[in-house]
């Protein structure tokens, strides 16, 4: 399974993230994209975002795109 792309994340997208203590596991957490942290356009393991409740981790899959309204 690849990871999304940097122009494929956008704030408000509810996104599933590895965080750093759950990369061994790959326990996902499921959240929206508050903040992309990543600069380059790939990353191997996900690009990093933080989701709205503070969460830091790495992008593995996309849930849902934004809600319109």
């Amino acid at each position: 399974m690849s990871v999304p792309k940097r122009s494929e994340i956008r704030s408000g997208l509810r996104v599933q993230i590895v965080e750093k203590q759950n990369q061994r596991t790959g326990a996902l957490t499921e959240g929206v994209v508050a903040r992309i942290l990543t600069k380059s356009p790939t990353h191997p393991h996900g690009i990093k975002v933080m989701l709205d409740n503070g969460k830091v981790g790495r992008v593995q899959a996309i849930v849902a795109p934004p809600s319109a309204g």
